[in-house]
């Protein structure tokens, strides 16, 4: 593939030593991420969105309107500053102006799938005394099972997704819904809000964690670290531009989607595009809109790109203004990027946060990819690997990834879980948030993924992480994805094994086992080999896409 102009262009960051030495986020006494940040970008193109029929596209300006006259009606309903809101909607174009509208009124929106099950609601009203919800009307039935069961009266609030933010008071034939608000009824007959700033320790935003390694807790940002700090996620890593046009396929009920679908791109001035498709993701389709529309960066989560890797033909990759590529949510295997690389010409750029930060490790385009690490220090972070004690270790030395927090702690890092001390004061190690994960860094400065804590597998005396096989197995041509993960042993304890997804070309057998196996024993060290191999249809995934090694690891243990 042939480098475009805009592929030439240089980055944001050309000397990493010199931006990372100088590098101060000045954080205001009073901040409005909408204020602030999105209106002053005035007539450039906010949001283009389509559902591949119907296109829409929104300047910052039409959206600050739209979303003013929301902030009106939402007060008019009786929210405030300070009530917690739950958002469940898909990627529509209310999505953005509804979420813009609760921060002009300095409310504090709680973005959630509409995966979610009346459980997993009733969970929710019930830990976050949540004042409002926010929804389509395809998932009102299960929200009043929700609110009915817990004895919680929210305001509830509802849209028809097939309603556009330009079209008046609905659409014809659909029938109002007792005991909910029409949103577009009411914010066309509101006064406009255009909000107030808050102080910038304030709260602005919640998110609940995808739950991989226990009950999901609330994350609470400020409105500092996560609407203004990422800056650091959309100048450096996303490398965005005024004039981009970014493209994130993150769930809204993800934290990357405040990553890279909100405050990211907006901070740059630069347009989000959104392609709106219900069901599950499709690697064929995606090629397709990357080659139709005028996309420039593109952001997914790594079981996209090894889908699309291993599913899409190599003379599919031709795209006419793509750029960059970046992914997040879990580590992306070196043989992806490799694949990508050799088709496209250009990197995957692997970055690695976490809902309670902004972008803390990447591989930045003025730097040399290492395919398969997680990167360098973002900006703003000092970031290093401790031992049990929150003593650095050497290179090449396994540990926790932790961020010092003192004596100042970075803009773009959490708050609190709300709620929920104990969890809080689990993460601090004398100077040190630890982030949960277990890694190395070279020595070069580079980290290297292992494992999530509680994922590490013990087997006679030897510590081993599941990504380093999972990296060798997606490597052997009939493998899609794999997971590995602890299972019992008499002798052992525990050895490792992997559920393995096949290509469509492979069928399950005996003789694959024993040939996927010796595969892994060729690559990596003889005793990291799976010695037990299940071949499944799918894997099971949280609704951002990350791996549930968890249930699988439960699984075997007959929890």
């Amino acid at each position: 593939m042939k480098s475009s102009n805009l592929q030439k262009q240089p980055p944001n960051m050309t000397d990493y030593e010199k931006e990372y030495r100088e590098f101060s986020l000045q954080v205001p006494e009073r901040f409005s991420f909408p204020i602030d940040v999105f209106d002053k970008w005035e007539n450039r193109l906010a949001l283009f969105w389509t559902d591949g029929s119907t296109e829409i596209k929104l300047t910052f300006n039409e959206l600050k309107i739209l979303s003013s006259k929301g902030a009106g009606a939402f007060k008019n309903m009786g929210i405030n500053k300070g009530d917690k809101v739950l958002v469940m909607l898909p990627n529509i174009p209310e999505w953005w102006e509804i979420m813009l509208g609760l921060m002009r009124l300095n409310a504090i929106p709680i973005p959630a799938t509409t995966l979610l099950t009346a459980k997993d609601i009733r969970y929710r009203l019930s830990a976050a005394d949540i004042k409002a919800i926010i929804a389509a009307d395809e998932e009102a039935q299960k929200i009043e099972e929700a609110v009915d069961m817990q004895g919680h009266a929210p305001i509830l609030i509802i849209i028809n997704p097939s309603v556009s933010p330009l079209t008046k008071g609905g659409i014809e034939g659909w029938c109002e819904r007792q005991g909910w608000h029409n949103y577009i009824k009411e914010r066309d007959k509101a006064d406009a809000n255009t909000g107030k700033r808050a102080l910038s320790d304030e709260p602005s935003i919640i998110y609940f964690t995808s739950g991989t390694t226990g009950p999901p807790k609330m994350v609470l940002h400020t409105q500092a670290s996560y609407p203004l700090a990422h800056i650091i996620t959309g100048k450096y890593w996303l490398d965005l531009r005024p004039e981009d046009i970014h493209w994130n396929i993150s769930d809204t009920g993800w934290a990357k989607a405040a990553w890279s679908s909100l405050f990211g791109p907006w901070n740059m001035g630069a347009t989000i595009f959104s392609f709106y498709k219900k069901g599950k993701f499709d690697p064929a389709l995606t090629i397709e809109i990357m080659q139709k529309y005028p996309i420039t960066t593109f952001c997914g989560p790594p079981t996209a790109y090894r889908m699309m890797a291993k599913e899409i033909s190599a003379e599919k990759f031709r795209f006419k203004s793509l750029r960059h590529f970046v992914a997040a949510g879990e580590p992306l295997n070196k043989e992806i990027i490799n694949i990508w690389k050799e088709r496209t010409g250009l990197y995957i750029y692997d970055g690695y946060g976490q809902t309670e930060t902004v972008n803390v490790l990447a591989n930045f385009r003025c730097l040399s990819v290492k395919p398969g690490s997680m990167g360098v220090p973002a900006p703003g972070f000092i970031v290093d690997i401790v031992d049990e004690n929150g003593n650095i270790v050497c290179p090449d030395t396994e540990g926790d990834i932790a961020i010092k927090i003192k004596p100042k702690r970075p803009v773009g890092l959490f708050k609190e879980y709300f709620g929920n001390p104990e969890a809080t004061e689990k993460t601090i190690k004398g100077d040190w948030y630890l982030a949960g994960d277990r890694a190395y860094k070279d020595d070069d400065g580079y980290f290297w993924f292992v494992a999530r804590a509680d994922d590490i597998i013990l087997t006679s005396g030897y510590r081993i992480g599941p990504f380093e096989i999972e990296s060798v197995l997606i490597g052997h041509p009939a493998v899609k994805e794999s997971a590995v993960v602890a299972s019992p042993d008499e002798v052992r304890g525990e050895v490792v094994k992997a559920f393995v997804v096949l290509t469509e070309a492979h069928t399950p057998s005996d003789a694959l086992k024993k040939e996927l196996q010796e595969f892994v024993k060729k690559h990596t060290a003889p005793y990291k080999y799976p010695r037990k191999i299940e071949f499944v249809e799918e894997l099971p995934k949280t609704i951002s896409g990350k791996i549930k090694r968890k249930e699988l690891k439960m699984r075997e243990f007959g929890r």
